[in-house]
């Protein structure tokens, strides 16, 4: 991989931001403060994918970077990001190393398409235990160094740039999905359309994770996760494997989201999805 300069150029850019039904103070901190941003008024819950879509056909960049509410980028992200992509013709999709609060690196923001071998390996607890292994540790991608670009198969949609042509080619976020693996979904069509994807750990980005609007109505994100993956299952990968194999999933699928809500009815953390170790 070429190395990045030590100078990274400014950019011109434009910031979208569509709010979602808001009840707080935020449309006019928003207005006040920061009377540039080009802000789009949702008077409910529209979920993620179709607000953000909202956002992207009024972007107008070469670029276009799908960011989360929750995420703090550090300094030089998105310069670093673009450098890389004017450098990479090949690449379609690229994403910075995501950090927890504690500045860990959030493992999910560079995974493999969510085969049945990968998810089994990743609830089962496998990964944990095998972590360098790349037959046990292929969800996460655990086996990759944290430090060094990489290519991948899926990147996070808490923050990711694509590249327009990507979009022209094979067009915007599935709102079949309301929210939830419609990142693993485009970075899969993206792939099957001849783009490669990249992990650019150069560029951070600190992702709080549950600070969005999964915490306002966990019960619904949770089930909403859920549904998401079984339509993505059932999208892409279902016809790769045996009716005995489809059908395990479906059903680990189900007991799973009835695992998930009742353990949401007893704690006070309303887990989402994966965990973000």
């Amino acid at each position: 991989m070429q190395n990045l300069p030590a100078a990274l150029p400014d950019l011109d850019f434009e910031v979208i931001v569509v709010d979602n039904g808001s009840s707080d103070d935020s449309l006019r901190m928003l207005e006040e403060e920061f009377p540039w941003v080009y802000l789009i008024r949702n008077s409910q819950n529209m979920g993620y994918t179709r607000p953000m879509n909202q956002a992207l056909r009024l972007a107008k960049g070469r670029y276009l970077v799908q960011l989360n509410p929750d995420t703090l980028p550090q300094p030089g992200a998105f310069s670093t990001l673009y450098f890389f992509m004017e450098s990479h013709p090949e690449a379609g999709i690229c994403t910075p190393k995501v950090l927890n609060r504690d500045h860990t690196l959030q493992y999910q923001c560079r995974r493999s398409a969510a085969r049945p071998w990968d998810v089994i390996t990743y609830f089962t607890g496998l990964w944990r235990l095998f972590p360098k292994n790349r037959l046990f540790g292929r969800y996460l991608m655990t086996y990759l160094p944290e430090d060094e670009i990489a290519e991948v198969e899926a990147v996070s949609g808490s923050c990711m740039m694509i590249r327009r042509g990507v979009i022209e080619q094979i067009g915007y976020l599935d709102e079949t999905f309301f929210a939830y693996q419609e990142d693993a979904d485009f970075c899969f069509r993206a792939r099957q359309a001849g783009w490669k994807i990249y992990y650019v750990p150069m560029a951070e980005v600190i992702h709080f994770g549950g600070k969005g609007g999964s915490s306002s109505e966990p019960y619904r994100a949770i089930f909403e996760w859920h549904r998401s993956y079984y339509y993505y299952y059932r999208k892409h990968l279902a016809k790769e494997y045996s009716f005995v194999i489809n059908g395990f999933m479906y059903m680990a699928m189900a007991v799973k989201l009835i695992i998930s809500l009742l353990r949401a009815c007893f704690s006070k953390e309303k887990v989402v999805g994966t965990k973000k170790p």
